[in-house]
């Protein structure tokens, strides 16, 4: 199997969790190239549920190496709780991951200036998590950024840590009315986080290089998705990351020719978690529906998604970006008792039917969808393991998304459980 990038091409939640879990047999390697704790993967296992936030999803299979890359934000108190639970259920955390040591720290002043400025915010919310991704991100574009490896230079950490620190007690103080932090306690907190992760930390660039040269096969696996991207997303509605595939080479570290496949994620309907546009939301009992029977509620916060008709739209465009080969389609099921189906295949705005997927917030707003419908299929899906068991009309759905999208669906997810997976050949 060619090193295959696992990416989704809606607003996160698509299922990459579970369909990195059904591919990892057949790689050596699975490695996290950007995003942080506020991602949640999901992945169901014979009914027993794990959700994992920073460690790929391969960390479930034995013999396979995971790899935390230098685009991810790392949070050492959630890792170090991700480890301990995973441990504590029979999962083998060893030798088996790998930490790079060139990925940013998020520490707690991340997280109260992500809490404070959004509580700011009042009605303009982005909707984020509150645990620090933006803020971390913000200071590794500013230089100011504190790595992992910092944390083993304990006199250099100190220094970073009370200048960085200045600046931001400036701002809980003055600007946000709140409480300033202190330099010492946040400084033994880490050390005592660095003592513990030290075991997994390295140089995970040289890693990487020397593996794809040796032949072993790399399964790059994305958080979020690609229209949460930072630069092609719904600005500013969106990560403070690539969560395309073009964050895998900056991520981990790789060149861009080490990547062969890119494997799209895609839900049969459209879901979105927090703040945004969202041109085919239904917010009504049917939206209400899907949202309930496809538990559509946020791994990281619980958060109720926002439920919606597949857009077909918004998907091209990440298709485009993403230079996507094929696509996972998941949630299938969640349709089965839907007796019409609709698909948007076009925006119509006030100066006409538009072409491309608007990259102004101004015009995305002001957007309706262009609706074709199909008739459900209105039978359960939940059991079927093969393409030609599926319904005629079921088939016939997927057919017209591979149509508007151009690419063709290869694997169809009809259930949570890491079994409930049609493979079309």
């Amino acid at each position: 199997m060619a090193n295959t990038c696992v990416v989704g091409l809606q607003w996160g939640d698509e299922g990459k969790g579970k369909i990195i879990d059904v591919l990892v047999k057949d790689f050596d390697i699975v490695a996290r190239y950007q995003g942080g704790s506020n991602a949640g993967h999901t992945v169901v296992v014979n009914g027993e549920v794990f959700i994992l936030h920073l460690i790929p999803s391969g960390i479930l299979h034995a013999g396979k190496e995971c790899v935390i890359g230098n685009g991810v934000v790392v949070d050492p108190a959630q890792l170090l709780k991700e480890i301990d639970e995973l441990r504590a259920r029979g999962v083998t955390v060893g030798d088996n991951l790998r930490v790079s040591d060139r990925a940013h720290v998020v520490l707690p002043y991340h997280k109260q200036l992500d809490q404070m400025a959004e509580g700011r915010k009042g009605g303009g919310k982005l909707g984020t998590t509150g645990r620090g991704i933006g803020p971390c991100y913000a200071d590794k574009m500013a230089r100011n950024g504190i790595r992992i490896a910092d944390l083993y230079h304990k006199e250099h950490f100190k220094e970073l840590l009370k200048t960085n620190l200045e600046e931001k007690n400036y701002l809980f103080t003055n600007l946000y009315g709140g409480q300033a932090l202190s330099w010492e306690s946040i400084f033994d907190e880490y050390c005592g986080y660095a003592e513990r992760l030290k075991p997994f930390v390295c140089e995970t660039v040289e890693y990487l290089n020397s593996a794809v040269a040796a032949g072993k096969r790399v399964l790059f696996e994305g958080a979020q998705g690609s229209l949460l991207d930072v630069d092609f997303g719904t600005y500013p509605f969106v990560t403070s990351s690539n969560g395309t595939a073009c964050g895998v080479p900056s991520g981990v570290g790789v060149s861009p020719k080490a990547l062969k496949r890119v494997l799209g994620v895609l839900k049969a309907y459209t879901t979105r978690v927090g703040s945004g546009p969202f041109p085919t939301e239904l917010d009504n009992e049917t939206g209400e529906h899907m949202r309930q029977r496809g538990k559509e509620f946020g791994a990281t916060t619980g958060r109720p998604r926002r439920c919606g008709w597949f857009d077909a739209m918004a998907v091209r465009q990440s298709v485009m970006v993403n230079g996507v080969d094929d696509i996972a389609l998941t949630k299938l099921d969640v349709l089965d008792d839907q007796p019409t189906l609709k698909l948007c295949v076009a925006y119509k705005c006030e100066n006409g039917q538009l072409k491309a997927f608007p990259s102004a917030l101004a015009t995305l707003v002001k957007c309706e969808p262009v609706y074709v419908e199909m008739p459900g299929w209105m039978k359960d899906t939940s059991g079927v393991q093969t393409y030609r068991d599926l319904p005629a009309k079921a088939r016939a759905y997927i057919r017209a998304i591979e149509e508007q999208i151009n690419v063709p669906v290869k694997m169809i997810s009809v259930g949570r459980d890491r079994a409930q997976i049609v493979t079309k050949r």
